[in-house]
């Protein structure tokens, strides 16, 4: 009987077995996919880093649950009732209670020291940093600023953006990059989806006793979205801007067009004016290419026949 319990318990995992694997099979993922659980493709050191131990951590879920499920079904399919004699009744067994309270313990303890490194490294910053950075949020867009490179004029050379223009945040890759981020009014939220990273932005971060600075090294060139994830106002979703990520040399000849002045203006080159003189291709388009601008203009609400409307709309 028991033998006869075994093979049928056998050829239900096998047939589970083949059928998780046609599944597999059939959604065409790569090892690399399956790996990841579902956690998105990030462009930096500290991404993959959130990564790795994202995949740990799920596969030491998965082999928890698989061994607390064999656990919970071995009694089901080899203790089942076979007659109406009770048990014999076991009121305390400490060597399994302290295995069962020790081993949950251990689990903690090294997840624990796995996130706790994680953290560590993504929170590292090099005294010297390659490029330094400030980020300004305001209501309801950004500023960026290089503060150790000057223009033509003597004055820092910064991006603006407005309702009309996409800020664009150029970068280089392969080099350790400082960011420094404050807001000018309310609570604003530094996010690149593909740096799996945040950090919310404070009015005067040095009064409030917040970490305003962080680094990062991005690991290939394009165009990647950015935008504020902290609900600041009216038109908090349209709080978009661009991170343009180009090669070490381009980047180079990039800054230093922006020090120098535009003979077309007669004023320093503008960060679209200076991609448009790399003529680099799709990474040197003067405009965002991953976002728009909205339209943030609002019709005044108007009463008609007793009743509240909006006369338009925005995008």
């Amino acid at each position: 009987m028991v033998r006869t319990r075994v093979t049928r318990l056998a050829r239900t995992a096998k047939v589970i077995g083949a059928t998780g694997l046609v599944g597999l099979t059939a959604t065409g993922c790569s090892v690399d996919e399956v790996l990841r659980f579902g956690w998105p493709t990030g462009i930096t050191p500290q991404a993959e880093r959130m990564r790795e131990l994202w995949t740990w951590s799920t596969v030491a879920a998965l082999v928890v649950g698989v061994l607390m499920w064999g656990l919970m079904l071995w009694p089901v399919v080899f203790h089942r009732k076979k007659s109406d004699e009770l048990p014999r009744q076991t009121q305390y067994n400490l060597p399994l209670e302290v295995i069962y309270t020790g081993i949950p313990f251990v689990i903690i303890l090294v997840l624990f020291y796995y996130a706790v490194g994680a953290q560590n490294f993504i929170d590292e910053q090099e005294a010297e940093p390659d490029v330094a950075v400030e980020v300004v949020g305001f209501q309801w867009n950004w500023e960026f600023r290089y503060p150790d490179e000057r223009t033509s004029d003597g004055e820092v050379v910064s991006t603006v953006g407005s309702s009309e223009v996409i800020p664009l945040l150029v970068l280089p890759t392969e080099r350790v990059i400082e960011y420094r981020i404050s807001a000018k009014d309310v609570l604003h939220s530094f996010f690149v989806p593909e740096f799996l990273f945040k950090r919310d932005m404070f009015p005067r971060p040095e009064k409030n006793n917040t970490d305003n600075v962080f680094q990062n090294t991005i690991d290939r060139p394009g165009a990647f979205v950015g935008r504020c994830a902290e609900l600041c106002g009216t038109y908090h979703a349209m709080m978009n801007f661009e991170v343009r990520a180009l090669e070490p040399d381009l980047y180079d000849r990039y800054i230093e067009l922006r020090r120098t002045t535009n003979p077309a203006t007669a004023v320093p080159y503008t960060a679209g004016e200076a991609l448009a003189e790399l003529d680099c291709g799709e990474l040197c388009t003067p405009t965002a290419i991953t976002t728009r601008p909205f339209d943030t203009r609002r019709d005044a609400n108007t009463f008609t026949g007793g009743s509240a409307g909006a006369a338009g709309g925005g995008n």
